[in-house]
């Protein structure tokens, strides 16, 4: 089947037979399809869109185009969650051990950042020696010393969408409804999982702006992974504000760290405890919300967690000695308070302007091959309804700069809206699609 004619067709909005999308899927692994003809029908997908059985298609043959995973000599449900990206959504780090202490394996292949939204692979990196690449013998041996690990997309893994992604990432193709759910499904697809929860981020921070968006991404999110096999669901949960307080690398690891050990910000431990129940539901792990988040509880309160995380940690070569000493993470040489013009209240707060000044210290990166800062970001130190006065302290800004640091206090500010009254924070968790 040549190219030309499966573009020519998608291009004037027909529906493709599934050897069509096939045949473009092995192009694209296999390279007898060149960038400029696979830009073209990327192009073609994102203005004629694709149907719910021409997505299913498709991310069955980017699962198909590599390997997949068999776990199904490890204990207990195979459970993993993925995230379509926020400021300071540091869940991963938490959830995987969590998760893994009430009694699943969580095999967790998650993604770098870009953008104003963070990565949790950039995340891990920071702890010292940490290593995201595995193969899939080592993989094994720290499920099963740990019930959880996090990892990157290893070259056998839906081989086309590493090759896709890239060609979108130059050709302003991103922005697809069916290119995102085969990418996103492809993957967990072959990691070999049974349950499947996803966190879909709507509002100001997420790559979801309103919730009519966010409900049409998670409803093919999931249904795509139902098609597939997996019991999938999502929550689709805000991010208009930052969740939790750190934004930037090490200072989410540490945070994630204090989270784990029960301390964690309100917001962020309510959507991790939202999450964790019904990734114990779905696994048959616990039969109600009540009795999932007990387990949570336990897990949380006896250490159990805290100590997944540590082993997790040191089976992928990283510094375990971090989880009693923060100290030993990167630490940026300059710490200074951002701090507050004049007297009000915090009526919201800009989770995305906030991300882009932590991209200005060094912590997030605007091309996928740019170096980031592991120690740089930013600690909040206000919440939407907060009352403050002139002086009073908004973040302390982490840099290396003094003039990226004076920079950033400024952007701190601008991020903040200030009134006299402000409106009741809305739910965290707004709707669960399964």
């Amino acid at each position: 089947m040549r190219a030309v004619d499966v573009i020519r067709v998608k291009r004037d909005g027909g529906i493709l037979p599934p050897d069509a999308i096939r045949a473009f899927v092995e192009g694209a692994t296999s390279g007898s399809w060149s960038d400029d003809q696979l830009g073209a029908m990327l192009m073609a997908i994102v203005l004629r869109g694709m149907t719910a059985d021409e997505t299913a298609v498709m991310t069955d043959a980017m699962v198909a185009s590599g390997h997949r995973l068999d776990l199904s000599e490890l204990p207990g449900p195979r459970v993993d969650k993925h995230s379509t990206g926020g400021v300071g959504d540091k869940t991963s780090l938490v959830l995987a051990p969590l998760v893994a202490a009430c009694g699943a394996t969580v095999p967790m292949m998650s993604g770098r950042g870009l953008g104003h939204t963070g990565g949790t692979l950039d995340k891990l990196e920071a702890i010292p020696g940490f290593r995201t690449a595995l193969t899939d013998a080592d993989m094994r041996q720290a499920l099963k010393a740990a019930g959880c690990c996090i990892v990157g997309q290893t070259r056998d893994i839906a081989p086309a969408d590493r090759k896709l992604y890239a060609v979108r990432d130059v050709t302003a193709t991103v922005e697809s409804l069916a290119l995102i759910t085969a990418s996103i499904m492809s993957k967990k697809i072959a990691e070999g999982i049974d349950v499947l929860v996803l966190d879909v981020k709507v509002g100001r921070g997420a790559f979801m702006k309103t919730l009519d968006e966010a409900r049409a991404l998670a409803t093919s999110l999931v249904h795509t992974g139902q098609r597939a096999g997996l019991r999938a669901e999502a929550l689709i949960t805000a991010m208009d504000a930052p969740l939790g307080r750190a934004i930037g690398n090490a200072l989410e690891v540490a945070e994630a760290i204090d989270a784990l050990r029960g301390r964690g910000p309100d917001d962020f431990m309510h959507v991790v405890t939202a999450l964790a129940s019904r990734m114990l539901i779905c696994g048959g792990l616990a039969d109600d919300d009540a009795a999932a988040r007990a387990r949570v509880e336990r897990a949380l309160a006896s250490g159990e967690a805290l100590e997944r995380f540590r082993i997790m940690v040191e089976w992928q070569d990283g510094d375990p000695r971090i989880v009693d000493d923060l100290a030993r993470l990167p630490r940026a040489p300059i710490v200074a308070p951002a701090t507050c013009a004049r007297d009000g209240v915090i009526v919201s707060i800009d989770a995305e302007r906030l991300g882009r000044a932590a991209m200005v210290l060094g912590a997030g990166r605007s091309r996928a091959d740019e170096a980031i800062d592991p120690a740089v970001g930013l600690v909040m130190r206000v919440s939407p309804g907060d009352r403050v006065r002139a002086g009073d302290v908004l973040a302390d800004v982490h840099g290396r700069d003094a003039a990226a640091v004076e920079q950033v206090s400024g952007l701190v500010r601008e991020a903040i809206d200030l009134g006299d009254a402000a409106s009741p924070r809305g739910p965290l968790v707004l709707e669960r699609v399964s």
